[in-house]
């Protein structure tokens, strides 16, 4: 009798298990249960039992539901409650072959529909298991558990534990966990402590810093005026300490680099702010580092520029130090970007820090507007892709198994040279064959990661970029499952040319007001693609420089561009001036914090104003500002409303200010120019004041008028249009992550701006009129738009002071338009789309279940609300 795992010692057992079950040839029926129970023993797990919750069990009963009113039976292989959905095959191909990785890829799409058909009551399950017995177990996970796609868990490269990893403790205790406690494995909950941490030090550190004497370097510090360090600066100098605790964690420093200046040179602080200045300037150009005695990496970007000026390297106090000290000795590697700006933007706003201990935007409420919006209309096209691919792979695997037969003898009495010669030209030609249709199919997924890599995503509020953080890992995930099927249709120089192409952040671009925020929303994307990027491929892998200046942040108003501003006088001439909605003190009684009324900024004219263009891109998503149509003027101001009305007379003065945003991504759809878009609004967007906008886009009437025409010729075409100012018509938008942070008009955008869009002459306007009529009417044969998802009444946190509020999510997308645009309209191979289906009805004939097409998310005539 053979001993059982459990009565072994930890390794010794795993070496047994794997040789139980190496090479094992039995049938899925005869193995797959006994392969479970084996597992559950090594991993010292309850094995399945049949309860009467139906909670852990082999075999577990479900409906499926399909959609004209039916329903049919199904069993999970292996359910436990909370935890995964296991499937279990055992495939005849081998591990290196194609059919192997098609089979696993139907048996995790099989997965994934057993766990949709569970009821509502129990959820689903993070964690799906894919065992293909005796060769791997796949782990793929969705810890949100609202129904997107399962994927790679941790990420496409190491989800696939091999049969012999079970050797490893750290993968036994993984898998323990998911059995055990499966939500402690969300990255996403380690994360936001561990950032929650950092942003408490950095408050603290920001906060004592701002009470030190200014340090001017014309002056010597005994002679240093008695002036205040300027917010700005202490932003600037926090936020290359914390890029150089992140890059000295995850490798591209040397070993306590940061950390051990501060400790070294902790007693006495002005050298340390000479030698923290040296450091930061030889980051900026890469090479020999004096402070270090070692070489750093060329980190390039806008961080580390300008090392002489006034505020690069701070003064700083002993006790202030061991502040810095101790947020250096966090573990940088777990920082969570999606939620890491909107603190660290909390932590060095004087006015905004006292919401520091306040609740956060979730990332799961993040996803579940990035989702519908971006992921799931690619996840469709890449499902379509593979599919295509798939069918190739096998078309060139039958070939491949179909040599033409010799006719040109075996002996000499058979011996035919001329017929030899036509074998050995049959064999080319049918060789040539093979390969041309391996590299059908690999075009097929080239093509789709081209795409992937080309597209780009627009946030018009971005904030300090947790939307976009958010898109770019989804993105990333999704290529890393690309690259895996590339691998697996290819050979090894397949994988190295197509590392010349990769999604990057100079694809995810954002428009923010608020100079901090915009610095702030660079610096999250650059610390998530490197984590991602050395989580996945490690360090060697980092180029230098490290860092690009892709400008993609652009920090200016992006609902009004103007050519000059004057300050607003009264009839008396008085200067007018309103209170600038940022500053607060603390009340003499409640000690709560309240309006500093005293503080106030004057009221400005707009010269030349009109509207602000927006850069081009395939999906627009983002959290614009929520501001009422009732309290614009008090918060940006009278000269500022009057101007942006006048810019933008399509939209209804009744409508909220985020209106603008929605118009204004929904014209673009409505045009062509972007696929779909996504936005949070206030929830009375089902009140007539705003219903109004949303309406014309469901009708067809909201069309993008030609912004090169003038703002008159804007205005006519809207009427031509028939759109008037019935809200119907083209709008923009104002950027701010949130309308307390930054009176709008700090800095002219005028630059942005192409000169045509200024007022035009008697004799432009003739001819731009003309123009916008033929727009027009070119215009109002567009197709009508559809909500691919909504959710009219979410729960939300407010990002300046974590205030509970409710929102509305919606999505949009052209109604002739059931996905994504196809990759066919990019000159991509349109074939791609029928193979897909010629995949599903080959393996309906064969009694497999279809690849399953990400669905999207339910959508109703009317806003349905969020349970």
């Amino acid at each position: 009798m053979h001993p059982t795992p459990s009565t072994l010692p930890a390794d010794t057992a795993a070496h047994a298990f794997i040789t139980r079950w190496r090479g094992c040839t039995a049938s899925e029926l005869s193995t797959a249960q006994s392969f479970v129970i084996d597992l559950c023993a090594l991993l010292d797990v309850d094995k399945p039992h049949p309860t009467p919750d139906q909670s852990y069990m082999f075999e577990r009963p479900v409906t499926f539901q399909h959609g004209d009113g039916t329903s049919s039976p199904g069993r999970i292989d292996c359910y436990r409650r909370g935890a995964f959905c296991l499937e279990s095959k055992k495939l005849k191909a081998a591990g290196h072959t194609k059919g192997f990785d098609d089979g696993l890829l139907r048996a995790r799409s099989q997965a994934e529909n057993y766990a949709r058909a569970l009821p509502a009551s129990e959820g689903r399950p993070p964690f799906v298991l894919v065992v293909d017995v005796g060769t791997v177990i796949e782990v793929y996970a969705e810890f949100s558990q609202s129904g997107a796609t399962y994927t790679p868990f941790p990420d496409p490269r190491s989800h696939r534990i091999r049969l012999e990893d079970l050797a490893k403790a750290e993968v036994r205790a993984r898998l323990r966990q998911i059995w055990h406690d499966p939500h402690s494995l969300n990255p996403a909950g380690i994360s936001a402590r561990v950032t929650r941490q950092v942003a408490d030090l950095l408050a603290r550190l920001a906060k004592a810093i701002e009470s030190n004497p200014a340090y001017e370097s014309n002056k010597p510090l005994e002679q240093t005026n008695q002036a205040r360090v300027d917010p700005e600066k202490i932003a600037s100098f926090l936020t290359r300490c914390l890029f150089s605790m992140f890059a000295e964690d995850v490798g591209l420093l040397p070993k306590d680099a940061f950390i051990g200046l501060l400790k070294t040179h902790r007693a006495d602080p002005p050298l340390l702010r000479l030698m923290l200045q040296s450091l930061w300037a030889d980051m900026d150009r890469g090479g020999f580092c004096p402070a270090l005695a070692s070489r750093v990496l060329h980190f390039n970007g806008k961080l580390f520029k300008e090392p002489t000026s006034d505020g690069y390297s701070l003064l700083l106090k002993p006790e202030q130090i061991d502040l810095l000290i101790e947020a250096a000795g966090a573990n940088w590697r777990e920082v969570e970007p999606a939620i890491f700006g909107t603190l660290l933007e909390r932590a060095l706003n004087p006015t905004e820090r006292h919401a520091l201990g306040a609740h956060y935007t979730p990332r799961a409420y993040v996803e579940r507007l990035v989702l519908p919006t971006v992921v799931e209309p690619l996840r469709l096209e890449w499902a379509n892709a593979q599919a295509a691919a798939l069918v190739l792979a096998h078309e060139a695997a039958e070939l491949e198994a179909s040599p033409p037969v010799a006719k040109g003898g075996t002996d000499a009495a058979s011996f035919d040279r001329q017929q030899l010669k036509a074998d050995q030209l049959a064999s080319q030609r049918h060789a040539a064959a093979v390969r041309a249709k391996w590299r059908e199919a690999r075009a097929q997924v080239k093509a789709f990661h081209h795409r992937l890599c080309s597209l780009r995503v627009l946030d018009p509020a971005c904030g300090s970029a947790n939307f976009l953080y958010v898109t770019l890992e989804h993105l990333k995930r999704l290529e890393g499952e690309v690259l895996n099927q590339l691998t697996a249709l290819g050979d090894a120089q397949d994988a190295l040319t197509e590392g010349t192409e990769t999604v990057t952040l100079q694809q995810l671009q954002g428009i923010e007001l608020n100079p901090r925020a915009a610095a702030l929303a660079e610096l999250v994307l650059w610390i998530g693609w490197l984590q991602w990027h050395i989580r996945t491929q490690g360090n060697a892998a980092v180029a230098e420089p490290v860092v690009h200046n892709y400008h993609n942040i652009d920090c200016r108003d992006a609902v009004l561009a103007w050519d000059s501003r004057v300050p607003a006088h009264d009839a008396a001439g008085q200067l007018l001036s309103r209170s600038d909605g940022l500053s607060v003190k603390p009340h003499p009684v409640t000690g709560e914090w309240v309006p500093d009324e005293t503080a106030q900024v004057p009221q400005w004219r707009y010269l030349g104003a009109r509207q602000a263009a927006w850069p081009q891109a395939d999906f627009v998503v983002g959290n614009p500002p929520f501001i009422g149509a009732a309290a614009m003027r008090s918060t940006l101001g009278d000269g500022y409303v009057q101007a942006l009305r006048a810019a933008w007379p399509q939209v209804p003065e009744s409508a909220d200010f985020v209106m603008f945003w929605w118009a204004r991504a929904a014209a673009l759809v409505t045009a062509g120019q972007v696929e779909r878009m996504g936005l949070i609004t206030t929830n009375s967007l089902r009140q007539t004041f705003n219903r109004r906008v949303v309406q014309a886009a469901l009708d067809g009437r909201l069309n993008l008028v030609d912004a090169a025409l003038g703002g008159l010729a804007v205005a006519n075409a809207g009427a031509a249009a028939g759109l008037g100012g019935a809200g119907a018509g083209m709008a923009g938008s104002l950027i701010l992550s949130n309308a307390q942070k930054s009176a709008p008009g700090h800095a002219s955008p005028s630059a942005e701006t192409p000169v045509a869009l200024r007022p035009a002459s008697n004799s432009q306007n003739r001819t731009a009129s003309s123009t916008a009529n033929a727009t027009a009417t070119a215009n109002a044969q567009a197709a009508a738009l559809h909500l691919a998802f909504a959710i009219p009444d979410h729960p939300w946190v407010d990002s300046a002071d974590g205030a509970a509020v409710r929102i509305a999510m919606t999505v949009v997308a052209r109604a002739d338009a059931t996905s994504a645009k196809p990759l066919a309209q990019r000159g991509s191979n349109s074939r791609r789309f029928d193979r897909g289906r010629q995949a599903g009805r080959r393996a309906a004939a064969q009694g497999q279940p279809e690849l399953e097409q990400p669905r999207s998310s339910a959508v109703w005539c009317r806003f349905h609300s969020d349970p």
